[in-house]
């Protein structure tokens, strides 16, 4: 549960200074607010953190990729590439935005494969959205150099991975825009909540234009009084979320990522001596948020045997190979182009020529690496006690494969 599990005074204190106020918006109110701005702080204290300097907050990670797509101009005959391994939601934004999404292989980072984007290209391809799954980086430096060779806007989603980095480069500031998350599972969480990353200003007024119905928020006029250069919807995050992600944000890289990677460098270790097995590539180990610890088995019989016995000795693991949830291939409404439409659009926009395939043939490495791979999510606290019992569980594990 990441940041959830350090949910404490430091939340309850920043909330209760918002309930005080009675001001739950994130805009105007100025007089009874007595200078409380929870979610101006946290943007300018999440650009601080990211080293970016702009920083949106909007209602969710899935908000903020729309929010994204649509100040990056992505739209109706455009096709934007992204994994196969992924939380559905990317593809929902990009659908949300009028655009194709088209899936992409992933290589043994779990995330798309940089060799990939140049296999999938196409007239219409305007972007490219490299996920940071599961807590680590995605090969973005070079992703962001193919995309750069093609003129491609590079969109990232880095729902997953706060905190993460390349380099020392915080993974969300490498292209063109990034986004984050912060629901009740991510690494640190508003309960829901996201936000949307970028250097560029240009990039930024649109993002806050389309988040607040257009809206050009000019501190100089009332908010009915405000000017609009577009049209937008309401993606506003709310002063309760901006309050518990200050005291999240503080607790980020001291308490919650430390502390999953104490317990995972253990979980890894325990699991070092089990016959055949092969840990995820990590871009960048320094920079490993240690949300989840994935991991390969030589075959996807190994894997189902292995995960049996854990769970038998109660240690839990997901094969996203059988994730109705993660893995592309698997969403029965995408591949029937369910979308809430009843005209299929954008699939039967006849501004979009292209053609799309989520088969598991497109993605032969994806296919091989999801049935046999499992992956544990990792706490933040771990008692001894529990870390006793998940070495015994792996133990007995490894004797039965």
């Amino acid at each position: 549960m990441a940041g959830a599990e350090l949910i404490g005074k430091e939340e309850i204190q920043e909330v209760m200074e918002v309930l005080e106020t009675g001001v739950l918006m994130r805009y105007e109110f100025h007089e009874q607010r007595k200078g409380i701005y929870k979610v101006a702080r946290f943007e300018e204290e999440m650009a601080r953190y990211m080293g970016s300097r702009y920083a949106l907050g909007v209602t969710s990670g899935s908000a903020a990729l729309k929010v994204a797509l649509m100040a990056l101009d992505v739209g109706h005959g455009d096709e934007v590439l992204v994994p196969a391994f992924d939380f559905i939601a990317t593809y929902e934004a990009v659908l949300e935005a009028g655009a194709i999404p088209i899936m992409t292989d992933i290589d043994d980072t779990f995330n798309m494969d940089p060799k990939a984007v140049e296999e999938r290209l196409s007239p219409w391809t305007k972007a490219v959205i490299p996920v940071h799954m599961c807590g680590a980086a995605a090969r973005i430096e070079e992703i962001c150099d193919v995309a750069g060779k093609h003129n491609l806007l590079v969109l990232e989603d880095n729902a997953q991975a706060c905190g993460g980095s390349v380099g020392g480069k915080k993974l969300g500031t490498f292209g063109d825009m990034g986004i984050l998350s912060f629901d009740f599972f991510k690494t640190m969480t508003t309960g829901e909540g996201g936000m949307v990353i970028t250097n560029r200003k240009d990039l930024y007024d649109r993002a806050d234009w389309y988040h607040d119905h257009g809206h050009d928020h000019n501190p100089e006029v009332g908010r009915a009084l405000e000017g609009r250069a577009i049209l937008g919807f309401n993606y506003r995050m709310n002063e309760l979320q901006g309050a518990l992600g200050l005291a999240q944000l503080r607790k980020l890289d001291d308490l919650i990522i430390a502390g999953q990677r104490e317990n995972k460098a253990f979980i890894k270790e325990a699991l070092a001596g089990v016959p055949g097995i092969t840990f995820r590539t990590l871009v960048d180990p320094a920079g490993d948020t240690a949300t989840f610890l994935g991991f390969s088995l030589p075959d996807k019989e190994r894997a189902k045997t292995f995960q049996k016995v854990l769970k038998e000795g109660g240690v839990d693991t997901i094969c996203y190979g059988e994730n109705l949830w993660h893995y592309a291939p698997r969403w029965e409404h995408l591949i029937g182009r369910a979308t809430a439409n009843s005209k299929g659009y954008p699939f039967t926009n006849p501004l979009y020529k292209g053609k799309v395939d989520y088969s598991v043939e497109a993605v032969p490495k994806a296919e091989d690496l999801m049935n046999r791979s499992l992956f544990i999510a990792i706490p933040v606290k771990m008692a001894p006690e529990r870390k006793d019992a998940m070495a015994g569980a792996i133990k007995k594990a490894a004797s039965a494969i």
